[in-house]
Parts: structure tokens; C-alpha cells; sequence
């Protein structure tokens, strides 16, 4: 036994060392730790420990740490699948992924007839004009004009959840006397409140949150618990461990500090190397056209631009949502993880011959926008005023989370797994509330759907959005998301039983201006 975990831990320290190679940072911190060998410090008779201490001392040791914490969080995220039943094997699975894979190519196919009906190219070298006009307006991109009259959305989450419950189980049969959950053949597990309450143990237990009164009175000598929380924010961010930002956020950051300790964690503080490469992206949108760069536009007009919390961030978000169309470093992770169907279209530049050099992924980054792909997006320009860092705190964060969110799979941080987690703490826990969206023949899932797909963006005020989204990277799951969805619906439950429409029952969930995320999800949490 002991030998079977020497191997694994072996083999694990390997792919790690191999992993850290093919970083593209690689080379500048094997530089720094060639010179830091060679300096009068690290001493040939103790060159274990002085090298070890100078590591320490010069700060790279952290950074090593921070390297390997990161690698070990992506190698965690895309290896985990959901436990199954021991009758349930990989193989029963596979109509996830085929599910997946008929999505992809409709969507392309949507993408496709757009193209022909507008008499548009998937990619094209822009004219210089064009490409002169767009430098021009980098800093300012609302006031570069175009006509998007003819565009509109591939696909809006209703046309995605309508796939979601087209998705059929072909071995499972309905056992007498079974809820007829609509997510509820799936074979996924998903965790109860009880499991949910020992996982998020802060919430669970009652300790002192930010979100929940940052004005309350602490021991110590502070004045209040902000005070406290600011105090050890800035401890967190000056000892520069992922591991502990993590652990930090699970009750809350403090404004002033969110943004610094999102990319501690994130693995995005930014170095020379992620500018230079944030800059090639923007050459590469001002050098190629592309259909998506127009459906991109036009989300952020539909949905950014049209709302009071985010309209002022338009320009910054055009360049992000832009520069991440072009971000190949983005298609690996989704079309190669078991959550994608890996279906990439493969454009040939307009008026040029169909050789390698003239063929490209469209879009580069693998992903096509729907309608509400930028709300992804919105928040984190609450937290950086450099777009370089923000556009990498986004990415990571879509990385990490959001793109399953919009793809069919088994994975256990996946939309089928959330919105069976929902449908299951809704009947169990509410189940009045559920009985109720029976008689009226309105499924519960459709009524939050957009919550979900969105994780809250653009329906929470952005303050109590970023409280949600901090328990997301402190926990490092999108569990929070169905389960405060459950809670709203708890929270207006004698409302909601005295409508029986589904446009009645959307009006009363409309407004959410006025909840506070970290005092409901405590109150669902705490131990009865």
C-alpha cells in the first residue's frame, strides 16, 4: 500500500515537473533561479539549505508554490467526475457527450446559414481602412460604427435549456412511485443540504461574514469587522499564497482588496510575458475580421450596454470579449476537456487559396458567443482598472467555471449537474413550492435557468454578485449557484404560491435588487 502511494505521488510530482516546463514563463524563473544558484548566497558546502532559504528569502519559493497550486487545481478540475453508482460506467455516459457534439455542429450550422444569408465571410483580412479606424478607436470601440441590424444571438440560454431537456438517458426506465424530475434520469449524483452544509462549513456554522453586517463588533483591536478583514486581507496578499487568498475569500474579501486577491488565486498577477501576449491579441483583432467579432458587438449591446450597473464598462468590455475571440491559449482547455464535444469549424481566409498558412480555428479561442456571453464578463470590471488584468482574471475565472455552463456534461460543476442539484434541494426541502410548480405545469428549472447558465450576472447587483463569486473561488464549486437559487425561491415562496403563470411567476423573481446573497445562503446553511 505504502509503495502504491509512493508511485502515485511519484507519478504526480512527474506530470507536474513536466507541466511546469511547458509553462511559457518556464524559461524567466529557471533563469532567476540559475543566477540566484550562482550568486555568493547559495554555498556549494550546505547547497541544499542555502539554496533553499535564498528561494525563501528571494521570494520564489512562493512562487513555485503558487506555480504548483495552480496546476494542481486545473489537473483537479478537469480530471474530477462525478461519483457514480458502481453500475454506472463511462460508456452509459457517452449520450452526454453525444448530446454535446449534435449542439456544437447546430450551432455552427446556425453560424453558417448567418454567414450565407448576410453574404459574409467567417474570416477575412481586414482592410486597412478598417484596421486603421479600429486602432484609432481601441480606447474608445462604442464610437466605432457598424451595422449590426442584421445580426442577432446564435442562441440565448431558453434554446439551450431546451436541448437540456431533450437529453434522454436511453438505459434508464422509471422506476413506480418515482418523482418525475426532469434532469432526474441522469445518472449524476449531486449532494444533499446536509452535504452541502458540511462543505460550505463557513456558512454553515455561523462565523462572521462580510456581506452579512460589516459594521458588527469584533474582539481585538478593531473597530469593526471590515476593519478586521481589511487588516488580514492585506497579510493574505503580502505572504503572496494562492492557497491562503482561497481560503480568505470563503468569508468574504473586502472591496479595496478584491481584485488582487481574485488573481492571487487565479494564477493571473500579471507578468511581462501575459502583456506582450495581450497585446498580440489585440494585433490580431485589429489585423483579421471575423463573424464572431459582430456577434460579440452585438451582445454587448444587448446586454451590457442596456444595463445601469455595467453600460459605463462598454468600451472595456469590447476590447476584452474581442482580444479573448483571438485568445488560442483558450481552445485547448475547451475543446479537449470531457465536458466539450471538441467540434471546431476551420475557416479559410476570404480571398485566399485553402492552404494551412490561409486556414484558421474560427474563432481562434474555440468559443461562439450566445446572447449573454458577455455578463461572463461585466463584474471583473468592478475590480481592475487595467484591462490586461482583467482580461486575464476573466479568462481564468471562464476556465476554471463558466464555459460548462454552456456545454452538456457528466461533470459534476457542469449545468446538468447544477440544475439536477436544484431540482433536487427544490422537492426535497420546498416541497410545497415544487407541488405548486406541478399544478400549474411550469417546470421549476425553466423559471431559473438563466441564473444558473449566468451564475447570477446581470440579475444580482454587482456588489452582492461579487459576494457569490468570492464563495466560488474560496470553495473553488458552482454548487452555491442552484442552491441560492433554491433560496430565492424559498425567500418568495407566499408570493409565488398565490401566482400561477409563468409570466406572474417571472415578475415576482424579476427584481433581486434587493437581496443580500451572503445573509440568505447563511440562514439556508445554518444547522437546523
Amino acid at each position: 500500500m505504502a509503495d502504491s502511494k509512493e508511485s502515485a505521488a511519484n507519478k504526480a510530482a512527474l506530470k507536474l515537473t513536466n507541466d511546469i516546463r511547458n509553462m511559457t514563463n518556464y524559461k524567466n524563473f529557471y533563469n532567476q533561479v540559475q543566477r540566484l544558484v550562482a550568486s555568493p548566497v547559495v554555498k556549494r558546502e550546505d547547497f541544499k539549505n542555502t539554496l533553499i532559504d535564498a528561494l525563501k528569502n528571494n521570494g520564489l519559493e512562493t512562487e513555485l508554490r503558487n506555480t504548483v497550486f495552480h496546476l494542481a487545481r486545473s489537473h483537479s478540475s478537469a480530471l474530477t467526475s462525478t461519483e457514480y453508482p458502481a453500475s454506472t460506467t463511462e460508456a452509459d455516459l457517452a449520450y452526454l457527450r453525444k448530446a454535446q457534439i449534435q449542439w456544437e455542429r447546430r450551432i455552427q450550422k446556425s453560424l453558417n446559414s448567418m454567414c450565407n444569408e448576410l453574404n459574409v465571410p467567417l474570416a477575412r483580412i481586414r482592410p486597412s481602412a478598417d484596421r486603421d479606424e479600429l486602432a484609432d478607436k481601441w480606447n474608445e470601440l462604442s464610437t466605432y460604427d457598424i451595422d449590426l441590424s442584421q445580426y442577432r444571438p446564435l442562441y440565448a440560454p431558453k434554446d439551450f435549456l431546451d436541448v437540456l431537456f431533450a437529453v434522454r438517458d436511453p438505459t434508464y426506465r422509471k422506476q413506480p412511485g418515482e418523482p418525475g424530475w426532469e434532469f432526474g434520469h441522469i445518472q449524476i449524483r449531486v449532494k444533499t443540504l446536509m452535504q452541502l452544509r458540511s462543505f460550505y462549513a463557513e456558512l454553515s456554522q455561523g462565523v462572521p461574514l462580510l456581506g452579512v453586517n460589516p459594521s458588527m463588533i469584533v474582539l481585538g483591536n478593531y473597530s469593526n469587522l471590515e476593519v478586521e478583514r481589511t487588516h488580514l486581507g492585506e497579510k493574505v496578499l503580502a505572504s503572496n499564497h494562492a492557497p491562503i487568498a482561497q481560503e480568505f475569500l470563503k468569508r468574504g474579501s473586502p472591496r479595496e482588496l478584491r481584485g488582487r486577491l481574485w488573481s492571487l488565486v487565479l494564477g493571473t498577477v500579471i507578468k511581462d510575458s501575459d502583456a506582450e501576449y495581450y497585446e498580440e491579441l489585440k494585433g490580431m483583432v485589429l489585423q483579421y475580421d471575423i463573424m464572431v467579432d459582430k456577434l460579440i458587438i452585438k451582445d454587448v449591446q444587448l446586454t451590457a450596454s442596456n444595463d445601469d450597473q455595467y453600460f459605463v464598462f462598454e468600451d472595456v468590455l469590447y476590447k476584452t470579449m474581442l482580444c479573448f475571440s483571438r485568445d488560442s491559449e483558450v481552445l485547448a482547455p475547451v475543446t479537449t476537456d470531457r465536458s466539450a464535444g471538441g467540434q471546431v469549424i476551420h475557416a479559410v481566409l476570404q480571398g485566399k487559396l485553402a492552404t494551412l498558412e490561409n486556414t484558421l480555428v474560427f474563432p481562434p479561442s474555440g468559443v461562439i458567443p450566445f446572447h449573454g456571453f458577455t455578463m461572463y464578463a461585466t463584474p471583473f470590471c468592478y475590480l481592475y482598472d487595467d484591462p490586461c488584468s482583467m482580461y486575464y482574471a476573466f479568462r481564468a475565472f471562464y476556465l476554471r467555471y463558466w464555459f460548462r455552463l454552456h456545454t452538456v456534461s457528466s461533470h459534476e460543476q457542469g449545468i446538468v449537474a447544477l440544475c439536477l442539484l436544484f431540482e433536487r434541494l427544490l422537492q426535497c426541502h420546498e416541497p410545497q413550492l415544487w407541488a405548486h410548480f406541478r399544478n400549474i405545469h411550469i417546470q421549476p428549472v425553466k423559471v431559473v435557468f438563466k441564473w444558473l447558465m449566468r451564475g447570477f450576472s446581470g440579475h444580482l447587483p454587482p456588489e452582492q454578485l461579487l459576494y457569490l463569486w468570492d464563495l466560488i473561488l474560496g470553495y473553488d464549486s458552482l454548487e452555491i449557484v442552484p442552491l441560492l437559487a433554491v433560496t430565492i425561491l424559498s425567500f418568495r415562496k407566499e408570493n409565488l404560491l398565490q401566482v400561477n403563470t409563468l409570466h406572474n411567476v417571472e415578475a415576482v423573481l424579476a427584481d433581486l435588487s434587493s437581496l443580500k446573497v451572503m445573509p440568505l445562503l447563511q440562514l439556508v446553511l445554518l444547522k437546523e
